[in-house]
């Protein structure tokens, strides 16, 4: 105790800005992979996918990332443990933000899309074990996270297959593909109003005290999809009609409809990512910050102050503008080549993934959901279209997360521990 009162602010200052690099790292990752495949399609630039992702993630973190967060991040560990100890705690806490945050950079730099979520449980398993001892760990949480490995890129995988194979049979290999586009976009449009909307709705609106009854919700989604198709019907009838006065061809002028779906649809996914991911940086430092402001008192709850969220917020920015080309890249070409088609097939099935999940309870990570989807598409053409060299990498790269923010977190606490108690 004598140790938080003593070095109070400056655990709180120390955690703020280890807070703030495990922000940069969900930017320089998490975000460019979820922009990655409008990049890779070319239904936007690099300069354009960072712009849009910058306004939507911003928002989706600042005015959605929460009012209250959880001290310890999905209740991976067993917070009575540190009740006697609390600076244990608040050196672990920071611990985890250090480790996760410098295995992202690492990660961004050498162009892996690897987890946020498990870069943070792996650290706070780590300085856990390592400062109490096994019992203190949900194991069973563990668990589900590992088997989200293999669960979550094979739903979105089967999910974006689908998609795209329907879209194929029914436009662009159809005999009319021009009449057939008016009939069915609509459709597909009206989709993803909807679980984009129910993104939205289950992931962001309940963290501003907007949250609505369950029913609510999907008739919102119902009546958001409704809108969307009918303005869409409207958009693709007078696109293809300026592209037949033009001279553009019939694979041309699809093509071009399903590019504007996919900004709509990584403007969407941007907000809800930015509003349920930022959680990973400002969890551990809202636990830090209500643990030093209470005295040692370890709450279930901890209340933001103020400058948490936007300190998140500006991370996440910080990190997609100055570090998210590599992952972007790896995203957008390094997997498959993508065409509009195949990325709105990919965000559609990454989106619905995580509205299954957010459903029914199941650990997800928006990384793997997306490579997944990506890996879908490639193979609805015939594997030979996949950079099976890349993939390996990458697969490896999801393997090497958990520990190796376990490895990392359990030094910076021993650096913590060193210093402060000596």
């Amino acid at each position: 105790m004598d140790i938080l009162q003593a070095y109070g602010l400056i655990l709180i200052l120390l955690a703020a800005f280890v807070g703030f690099v495990m922000a940069w790292g969900i930017g320089a990752n998490d975000v460019a992979n979820a922009m990655g495949t409008s990049v890779g399609a070319k239904a936007l630039t690099i300069k354009q996918a960072i712009l849009v992702a910058m306004i939507f993630e911003f928002a989706g973190a600042w005015l959605a990332g929460g009012e209250v967060t959880a001290t310890i991040r999905k209740g991976i560990i067993d917070a009575g443990y540190f009740v006697d100890i609390p600076e244990q705690l608040v050196f672990g806490m920071i611990a985890a933000l250090s480790g996760a945050g410098v295995w992202l950079i690492i990660a961004s730099y050498f162009g892996w899309p690897v987890s946020t979520t498990h870069s943070i449980v792996g650290g706070i398993i780590g300085f856990a074990v390592f400062g109490v001892g096994t019992e203190v760990v949900h194991w069973g949480k563990v668990g589900g996270i590992v088997g989200s490995w293999v669960v979550t890129p094979l739903l979105a995988g089967i999910l974006s297959w689908l998609t795209y194979k329907s879209a194929e049979k029914l436009i662009l290999k159809s005999d009319e593909p021009l009449k057939n586009a008016k009939r069915y976009v609509p459709f597909y449009m009206a989709l993803a109003g909807f679980v984009l909307s129910l993104v939205t709705i289950k992931k962001g609106l309940k963290h501003v005290g907007l949250g609505l009854p369950e029913a609510t919700g999907y008739v919102l989604a119902i009546a958001i999809a409704i809108a969307v198709a009918l303005v869409g019907r409207w958009m693709i009838n007078r696109v293809l009609r300026e592209d037949t006065h033009t001279g553009i061809d019939a694979y041309s002028s699809i093509e071009k409809v399903f590019a504007v779906l996919m900004v709509i649809t990584a403007c969407c996914m941007a907000f809800a990512h930015g509003s349920n991911d930022v959680a990973n940086a400002i969890g551990p430092l809202a636990a830090v910050v209500s643990v030093v402001s209470n005295d040692g008192q370890i709450g279930a709850k901890a209340a933001l102050d103020w400058w948490i969220l936007p300190l998140g917020a500006v991370g996440i920015v910080a990190g997609l503008a100055l570090f998210g080309k590599r992952v972007m890249q790896t995203i957008g070409h390094g997997l498959t080549k993508l065409t509009p088609s195949k990325g709105f097939a990919a965000e559609l099935a990454a989106a619905s993934t995580v509205v299954i999940a957010s459903g029914t309870g199941l650990p997800i990570s928006t990384t793997q959901t997306l490579v997944g989807a990506v890996i879908g598409v490639g193979i609805a053409n015939g594997v030979g279209n996949l950079n099976l060299g890349t993939t390996r990498n990458i697969v490896v790269s999801w393997v090497v997360t958990l520990p190796a923010g376990a490895a990392m977190a359990i030094v910076f606490y021993m650096l913590l521990n060193a210093i402060f108690v000596g």
